[in-house]
């Protein structure tokens, strides 16, 4: 089913949803992020065991020529938004990693802070994955390429094709990561 939702600023994205959108009581739903300012990638994953399916799975995009503190807002106002609609219980992020791109770290940075805001606030679980442990619990292995993750994430979920955008598909491979590796997670907002 895809349905349309009108974001905070009034934009108008598209959801994939599956079929079934009832939860089972055993399912944990597993809120995915992929940092990013331009384009916050973002997906919905629910767990039952080995069992994965996605709820939802999309990017949080913000307009260039908006102001930089209006931008953050509308991320922390969108995710929000995310999360009161679907209600996950835990959150999976990942650690910023950034090699020869460093112009974009701070911005991205930011809007990362704000993403951890946001899921704090909402007193989720949270979990951080590096991009290594990201990669090796959806492909098995730590420096697979950006199409060998979507791929996986396609097979795992049943999906006849790759989540778009690239970060759409990361939030899923980052929320699939959390349920794989079921680890303690770092940070517990509700103690």
């Amino acid at each position: 089913m895809v349905e349309h939702a009108r974001t905070p600023a009034g934009l108008v994205r598209k959801v994939e949803m599956t079929e079934s959108a009832k939860l089972e009581r055993k399912e944990r739903l597993i809120l995915g992020i992929d940092p990013g300012f331009g384009r916050m990638g973002y997906a919905v994953v629910a767990a039952a065991g080995d069992n994965l399916r996605l709820i939802v799975c999309d990017a949080i995009m913000t307009p260039v020529g908006l102001a930089y503190p209006q931008r953050l807002q509308q991320i922390y106002e969108q995710l929000g938004a995310i999360i009161n609609r679907y209600h996950p219980q835990e959150a999976a992020i990942e650690e910023l990693f950034f090699g020869r791109n460093v112009t974009t770290a701070i911005p991205v940075a930011q809007a990362r802070g704000v993403a951890l805001l946001a899921l704090v606030q909402s007193s989720l679980i949270i979990a951080e994955y590096t991009p290594n442990e990201v990669k090796l619990a959806v492909t098995g292995y730590g420096s697979a390429k950006k199409e060998q993750v979507g791929a996986m994430v396609r097979l795992l979920l049943h999906l006849p094709t790759t989540p778009r955008p690239d970060d759409a598909a990361d939030a899923a491979a980052i929320a699939i990561c959390h349920a794989h590796i079921l680890r303690v997670p770092t940070v517990n907002a509700r103690t």
